[in-house]
């Protein structure tokens, strides 16, 4: 499971692709995050005809929500891997609708687990967007995860799905038949515990600054 993660990434050290077509100030208005939390905005990369950066909820909203801001409906914070083409809430996402979500770690039961060259990595995840008659539009996202590797395991018997850097874009890049998402289907297999560390911490910070 994957249900905190951080991004004290400074802007001009977060990888190029992510600043190469960029919502409007941005820049001015972006800064590290210690926390992230389902329901906060999350910086996402998708492809919808192009690669792009955007801000999303997190929280899987499903298009047939009669109204996403309800807080009796299901918004899952997370998928499973193995399940995620068979469901019907994410089946259209899996197949169309794949996103990265940037991150420099994340939380499992009073560690955290990075990179030890503490480099940005991506988090997998799949994304929807949702819209009314009226032609409001709301986009969320979710983080899939996997069986653990030896590193996660004494921790949580879940993990998220790591894309390696350089395969997110093909990640999110549209794709056109079964056999190009067989092809994905590898990389949702689990990362190897090698290159990352986990460290005891304190509890993770309660507050965050906004991406707004």
């Amino acid at each position: 499971m994957c249900g905190r993660y951080e991004l004290k990434t400074e802007f001009e050290k977060l990888p190029k692709i992510l600043k190469r077509d960029l919502p409007k100030y941005f820049e001015k208005s972006y800064a590290p995050q210690a926390l992230i939390r389902p329901t906060d905005p999350v910086l996402v990369l998708k492809n919808e005809g192009k690669t792009s950066t955007c801000l999303m909820l997190w929280g899987f909203v499903s298009e047939w929500a009669k109204n996403p801001l309800d807080p009796l409906i299901s918004r899952p914070f997370n998928a499973r891997a193995e399940t995620v083409e068979e469901k019907k809430i994410f089946q259209g996402s899996w197949r169309h609708r794949r996103c990265a979500l940037p991150a420099s770690g994340f939380y499992e039961k009073g560690h955290r687990i990075s990179r030890k060259d503490g480099q940005t990595f991506w988090i997998a995840g799949i994304w929807n967007k949702w819209m009314n008659h009226e032609g409001s539009e709301l986009e969320t996202c979710c983080v899939l995860t996997t069986k653990p590797n030896s590193l996660i395991k004494p921790l949580h018997n879940r993990m998220p799905v790591i894309i390696p850097n350089g395969l997110e874009e093909e990640w999110v890049a549209p794709v056109k038949d079964k056999y190009e998402l067989r092809e994905l289907k590898t990389l949702l297999d689990g990362w190897s515990p090698h290159e990352w560390v986990a460290e005891p911490t304190k509890r993770p910070p309660t507050s965050q600054m906004s991406l707004f």
